[in-house]
């Protein structure tokens, strides 16, 4: 029906407005959502949209549309309610003028579409309409035999007592008020469905696990902050006697420089890069490994608490996808052929969506690289002090709003590809869709990251052979300090931009505008000579100015790319549990509000478990295991420091840490026209320094890699290998000493187990014990027969045919009892085995 468009939309009713309807059946009618009659419940409302409608009668080439009044106006003819004994309206003709072909194909469907609702049980109601065109109701009501019926064959366990859920969920879990308070995950399944409270359940757990990771995070930057003070590299980088002094930054504008005015950038660093920072990446590895197996335990815990264990898994065909293909002998199948066109072309999409996000982020690194030189040009010196703060900021934001505006344009391009695909379920619709959104939002969100952290001053070159983009401008390098700062900076920003512009403004501005930007289309479409029905508009009229229900997939995105932020590169931004945790805190209370006053009820769906979105997780957790390996090794300084200590230092301290990692060139090998136009150093400089390890220019291979370079890769590349075998390790042990399933549910599940083989032994005993008494009176009967009958020849030959007949009825019994007995002990073995 949704293919052709004859449903527009189908809504249940919102939850706070619909709280009257779960009110005691004493209330005045008019205030409940019910049918004319004020007994019958409205349960469910479709909606369709008039095209056209023409006051003239009999014309042959209109539709006649039979719509049953709700009861609201007096229609001059009523009959008797079946049911109830009540006066029903009756039907009144209404005039649909000369609609297209396709109007009247969707009038047909929606009449069988009814047609086929009534003879399923459900009994249904119409609006009496009065305008020109516009959207028409279609009230459901359920009885409550349908519902017990299907309730029997779905196992769904229902409650006795009634409970008013909606409020309740308004007054414990939609105000802010109670941000404190546990979430009522049992009313939102009951009002929701379980695929929606299991979205819940999971952020629930993910949020409060968070509390802890944030603990940790904040002792390892308040460890840093402490111990700043008496970090020796930082305090030889500010040590003015020092007196390093640093080649330029960029040709001809740049003038040399001395170490000591980085050493802001320096003590920031420390912040964030200091041996509590390692610890802190195990940590959360671990973390990661802990909050998979939490919610595993809490998911099962859910399925038994909700009915689900014994659910199975049912395959809706997908409605809205055609996929048969018409052929003069009927219809047949799509085979790989016809699927091919649409897998090449979504290859083809998904790696031009690439490289769109690789141009965007190379557009950026062109932004800062041309600021930076033009900005070294400026005659102001404020403007040159101010230099990288500015192009790092600004920079970061423009990546930002990329970042947001392609995040749009790819959920629209993933769910346009996944349809090109022709999916045969609901469900690989829906695992396709998820997939293809995430790697493209994946790559959008962490592309700058991944540069920063990974690329950013490792192409760079050196002094007198640099890398240059266009010919004109030089590579950037990382700043003084190292990349970890800026990663950091880099990371923060877009971590608190998405969650704060793209989570929450967003969920709270974009549902509001479309809302008022909807009634006001509708307000300029209607024609003046609409006459309005009387009185106040009636509740699904109101749910039907709500914002539709779009799924759970951009709610599970959003977290699950937070989920991302915190562990893939949480080495170089600690507080970001933090961050997350207190935006998580938020987040659950506007999606509470959201789904209880801004949208329409979804519809409820059954699910046990989160779906591909645990094997993402799961993906992400290993995934950040390497991150935060390489993160360590290649883009801070903790494995130089390791190396420089027990390897270099003559103390076996830090002293001399930053003049090792300084390389010497000679100004004398500056190509021509590179050369500092103005220096306000002196012109006696002959040798500048740069961060690198390379031999000196008096030495017989001038500025190659030194042994100490290879002696720090070699360390770099073997801290990775045991990083990721440590944490690794860690965490399998992690997943086996915590078990899936709780102990109270698994003893809980056995005993249940127990009583089924108790019953089912049972029951098979009976029937055992039913074939052998039929077994018996049988026999009975034939020695009966055979003692009333006179003795002769013939009576003997008769009288042993019926014993060779009773010991062939004897011996199938008997084969029948042994095979019962057999397939009792079998499925018993079996049950127990399962156990």
């Amino acid at each position: 029906v949704r293919d052709i468009g004859a449903w527009v939309h189908c809504i249940l009713l919102s939850p706070v407005q619909v709280a009257n309807n779960m009110m005691d059946m004493d209330q005045d009618s008019r205030k409940r959502l019910c049918f004319a009659d004020g007994r019958r419940k409205v349960d469910y409302v479709l909606v369709y949209h008039y095209r056209k409608r023409s006051s003239v009668r009999g014309s042959p080439s209109q539709h006649r549309l039979s719509i049953i009044s709700n009861g609201s106006y007096p229609l001059g003819v009523e009959e008797k309610d079946q049911e109830g004994g009540k006066d029903e309206p009756a039907e009144v003709v209404v005039d649909v003028g000369p609609p297209d072909p396709a109007d009247g194909e969707k009038i047909m469907i929606r009449e069988e579409f009814e047609g086929n609702l009534k003879d399923a049980g459900l009994e249904i109601e119409h609006d009496k309409e009065n305008k020109a065109h516009g959207h028409a109701f279609i009230r459901l009501h359920a009885p409550w035999q349908v519902l017990s019926r299907e309730a029997e064959f779905l196992k769904i366990k229902v409650p006795t007592k009634k409970v008013r859920h909606s409020r309740l969920l308004h007054d414990e879990w939609a105000r802010y008020g109670a941000f404190y308070k546990y979430q009522p995950v049992d009313l939102i399944r009951k009002y929701f469905g379980e695929k929606i409270g299991l979205y819940f359940a999971w952020l629930g757990v993910y949020t409060q696990l968070l509390i802890p990771a944030s603990v940790v995070g904040i002792i390892v930057f308040f460890y840093g902050w402490a111990t700043v003070e008496t970090n020796i590299p930082s305090q030889e980088m500010c040590d003015e006697d020092q007196n390093f002094t640093m080649c330029p930054l960029c040709d001809r504008a740049c003038d040399y420089w001395h170490l000591s005015t980085a050493c802001g950038t320096a003590r920031a660093s420390h912040l964030f890069d200091n041996p509590a920072t390692v610890f802190f990446a195990i940590f959360m590895s671990l973390w990661a490994a802990m909050f998979l197996e939490h919610w595993k335990r809490r998911q099962i815990s859910l399925n038994y608490s909700w009915d689900l264990t014994g659910m199975e898994e049912e395959e809706d065909k997908k409605i809205t996808l055609n996929v048969f293909l018409p052929s003069q002998t009927g219809h047949e199948k799509l085979t790989w052929r016809d699927r091919l066109p649409g897998y090449l072309i979504n290859i083809s999409s998904i790696l031009f969506m690439f490289g769109v996000t690789c141009s965007a982020v190379f557009s950026v690194i062109i932004y800062r690289i041309t600021i930076s030189a033009l900005m070294a040009m400026s005659p102001d010196p404020e403007v040159k002090s101010n230099v990288r703060v500015t192009v790092t900021a600004t920079a970061v934001i423009i990546n930002l709003v990329v970042i947001l505006i392609l995040d749009e344009i790819y959920g629209m391009v993933a769910a346009w590809l996944t349809e090109l695909e022709i999916p045969k379920t609901e469900t690989n619709f829906e695992e396709r869709l998820i997939l293809k959104a995430f790697l493209l939002k994946f790559m959008n969100a962490y592309a700058p990251i991944f540069y920063v952290a990974f690329f950013k001053g490792r192409f760079a070159g050196r002094p007198g052979d640099y890398v240059y983009v266009f010919n004109d401008y030089r590579m950037e390098e990382c700043a003084p300090g190292g990349c970890l700062i800026e990663l950091c900076i880099q990371l923060s920003i877009i971590m608190l931009g998405k969650q704060l512009i793209q989570n929450n403004i967003f969920e709270i501005g974009i549902p509001k505008l479309k809302k008022l930007c909807r009634t006001l289309k509708d307000k300029e479409r209607a024609p003046k000579e609409i006459v309005e029905q009387p009185g106040r508009r009636q509740q699904w009229h109101l749910d039907y100015d709500l914002e539709p229900f779009d799924g759970l997939t951009p709610e599970y995105m959003e977290m699950i790319i937070q989920f991302g932020f915190v562990s893939l590169f949480v080495a170089s931004f600690p507080l970001a549990p933090l961050f997350a945790l207190l935006n998580n805190v938020i987040e659950i209370r506007l999606d509470a509000k959201k789904f209880v006053t801004e949208l329409r009820r979804p519809d409820a769906i059954r699910a046990k478990d989160i779906g591909i979105w645990y094997n993402i997780l799961s993906g992400l957790g290993k995934f950040s295991v390497i991150i935060n390996a390489f993160v360590i090794s290649f883009t801070s300084d903790f494995i130089p420091r390791l190396v420089y200590q027990y390897m270099y230092s003559e103390t076996g301290t830090m002293h001399g840490f930053i003049n090792h990692t300084l390389s010497y060139f000679n100004v004398s090998n500056f190509k021509p026209g590179t050369v500092p136009s103005i220096t306000s150093l002196g012109k006696d400089i002959t040798f500048c320094r740069y961060k690198d390890y390379r031999e000196p220019p008096w030495s017989t291979e001038p500025y190659q890699f030194s042994k100490q370079y290879w002696s720090v890769l070699a360390a770099r590349l073997g801290f990775v290998i045991l990083f990721q075998n440590l944490v690794i390790t860690m965490s399998m042990l992690v997943a086996w000493v915590i078990p899936d399933v709780p102990k109270n549910i698994s003893e809980q599940l056995k005993k249940e187990k127990t009583l089924l083989v108790d019953v089912f032994l049972n029951e098979e005993k009976e029937k055992l014990q039913l074939i052998q008494s039929l077994f018996s009176r049988d026999l009975t009967q034939e020695h009966g027969i055979l003692s009333n009958t006179r003795f002769s020849p013939r009576s003997a030959l008769e009288g042993g045919c019926l014993s060779a007949h009773t010991r062939k009825k004897q011996h199938i019994f008997g084969d029948i009892a042994q095979s019962v007995h057999a397939v009792q002990m079998q499925t018993a073995l079996h049950i127990v085995h399962k156990m």
